[in-house]
């Protein structure tokens, strides 16, 4: 734009008043540019000898009532032609000085007026107009449009930013074109500039705005960058830390608000997926460490592993008859290298190989006991094997053998009615199978035998030594093994057992009589052998890679695992599998139940 630039000539010369008075002014107004203020012509005025005393009087009377250039017969042309007439007359003189300097001081109040009044930047270059005409050299009217310059530029400057500001370029101090860099411009140019200054807290709105935005779509990285940029824009920043402490509680509300989404899709059939997506939101919004996301995390990895359990949770099923099922613990996902090294055990044991579970399971927590296979036998038309048959194998105090009577699954390992509280004996592979079926069918949950991987992997419990406990003699209350201090009713010792040890008793004991393992069960080995879902099978060449049963169909032999009350030392191993005709009953075999969850 046009600057009100200062002519060098003295203002009491008339020369070169015509030539300033012919140069335009372009103004800015409050919001955007004016059209130019002509340039002022000074009103002709007669001046004779005759007359000079009355003009003269009459500049007077127009000077004390403030009436400066409107018109012919105001202060400042009839000054002006008095000093033309006579550049001598000292009079004219200081009345046409007084009236300059009461001009200036109305451009100065038209000045001071511009924050309230955009009008009166017109009326400031209305006055420099007529300045230029009559004294472009005065030096009161040379600072005055140098004021004025200033006020031109400063205005400039704030419609370039009101423009990028529009525009959307805020920008930060130093930047080129950018909204707070005008509107700081603008202030240096003329202090306490209100126009700037709006200017400079549009600017942070804006920021916080964006802030706001970012937020919205969940960008708090991008929201706080903002907001860092908006506290240095006219610091200090109480609005931005307001709007940092709302953001931060937005943040905080979102993030729990995606948690309970989360955990609320982790209750519906296939929501695994669903939770992972807003888990996915959490870790990319959520400060390090997080609570919330932490929570979702875990309880994502739970279901994923074990649906609504974790592992170690003891549970029941509900039955129909309002009862319950055997007590069931769930066991964690993870892996373990199954069978027995080269320098360990037997051939078919091997070869070893490692089993994952991505899913942990649930194991009932002591083997079946008989009042458990009651309920089942009472509520089905089942016959068991021995009852068909007409015997099992029970032990015979006198020769300390196992011998053929006629026994059945309520009979303990002697022949005697067995408590409720006793593992069930006398059963085959197919009984323990059919009562899993009638399990599930009471439950609706699938109930089964465990497999061979599955039973291994419960037994170590985490455990890579030789025996379940590790290596060595079995620490005490370790379980129902054959131990060189037990002694059968009659006085007989077992000829293999573990030297110095003792657990009390002889045949198997209640269920839970000995401490459990790592993960919560009991008996795993030693009380009574087990059977498991898998065929018999020579070696684990050629065996199912992952953890479930390798079965055949119509396979007549089944796996047997975890030492009995009976065992010798070496079938205490971790490893120790047997093969058995799956009809085969005993009172040193029972079993327990996987349940899948």
């Amino acid at each position: 734009m046009a600057l009100a630039a200062a002519c060098s000539r003295d203002a009491s010369s008339p020369k070169g008043d015509a030539a300033a008075a012919h140069t335009p002014i372009v103004t800015i107004s409050a919001d955007q540019a004016v059209s130019p203020v002509p340039p002022w012509r000074v009103p002709a005025v007669q001046v004779t000898d005759e007359n000079v005393a009355e003009l003269k009087e009459k500049a007077a009377q127009a000077l004390s009532r403030g009436r400066l250039f409107g018109t012919a017969d105001d202060a400042i042309p009839l000054y002006y032609a008095l000093r033309r007439f006579d550049p001598e007359d000292a009079a004219a003189n200081v009345g046409f000085d007084r009236s300059l300097k009461r001009l200036v001081a109305n451009g100065d109040d038209a000045l001071k007026q511009l924050d309230r009044d955009p009008l009166s930047l017109r009326r400031a270059h209305e006055i420099a107009a007529v300045a230029r005409a009559v004294a472009p050299g005065n030096v009161d009217i040379v600072e005055f449009l140098a004021r004025l310059d200033r006020a031109d530029e400063a205005q400039e400057a704030n419609r370039l930013g009101e423009d990028a500001l529009n525009a959307g370029r805020l920008g930060v101090a130093g930047e080129p074109d950018q909204a707070l860099t005008h509107f700081r411009e603008a202030l240096e140019l003329r202090p306490g500039d209100m126009r700037a200054n709006q200017g400079i807290a549009a600017v942070e709105s804006a920021l916080i705005r964006r802030a706001e935005q970012a937020s919205d779509r969940d960008d708090y990285v991008g929201a706080a960058r903002e907001l860092d940029i908006a506290a240095k824009v006219r610091p200090p920043a109480p609005s931005v830390e307001d709007a940092r402490a709302r953001l931060a509680m937005q943040r905080i509300v979102r993030i729990n608000a995606l948690r309970d989404a989360g955990l609320s899709a982790l209750t519906r059939q296939g929501g695994i997926d669903e939770a992972r997506r807003h888990l996915a939101v959490m870790l990319r919004i959520a400060p390090a460490g997080d609570p919330a996301t932490r929570e979702l995390r875990e309880r994502i990895d739970l279901a994923t592993h074990y649906g609504l359990f974790r592992p170690g949770q003891v549970f029941t099923d509900a039955m129909q008859g309002a009862v319950r099922g055997p007590q069931m613990v769930v066991v964690p996902h993870g892996a373990f290298r199954m069978g027995s090294e080269e320098n360990e055990g037997q051939e078919s044991e091997r070869p070893a190989r490692n089993i994952r579970f991505d899913r942990g399971f649930a194991m009932s927590r002591t083997e079946i006991t008989v009042g458990e296979f009651r309920r089942f036998m009472q509520a089905t038309k089942h016959r068991a094997r021995a009852s068909r048959r007409g015997y099992s194998t029970a032990y015979d105090e006198r020769s300390g053998n196992l011998v053929r009577r006629g026994v059945d699954w309520q009979s303990d390992y002697t022949g005697r009615p067995a408590s409720d509280d006793m593992p069930v004996i006398h059963v085959s592979a197919k009984d323990a199978m059919a009562y899993a079926e009638w399990l599930s069918a009471q439950t609706g949950q699938r109930y089964r035998l465990p497999s061979e991987a599955e039973f291994e992997y419960a037994l170590r419990a985490g455990n890579r030594g030789r025996f379940p406990w590790g290596n060595g003699a079995p620490p005490p209350r370790a379980g129902n093994f054959t131990g060189a201090l037990d002694v059968s009713p009659s006085g007989r010792r077992w000829r293999n057992a573990f030297p110095g040890y003792g657990d009390g008793n002889w045949g198997p004991a209640p269920v839970a009589t000995y401490r459990a393992n790592a993960w919560g069960l009991h008996d795993m080995a030693g009380n009574v052998s087990e059977w498991v879902a898998d065929c018999w099978h020579d070696t684990f060449r050629r065996a199912p890679r992952g953890g479930e049963a390798w079965i055949n169909p119509g396979c007549r032999s089944r796996v047997v695992r975890g030492a009995s009350w009976a065992s010798a030392p070496e079938e205490l191993r971790s490893a120790w599998r047997q093969g058995s005709d799956a009809n085969n009953t005993t009172a040193r075999i029972g079993f327990r139940v996987v349940r899948d969850i």
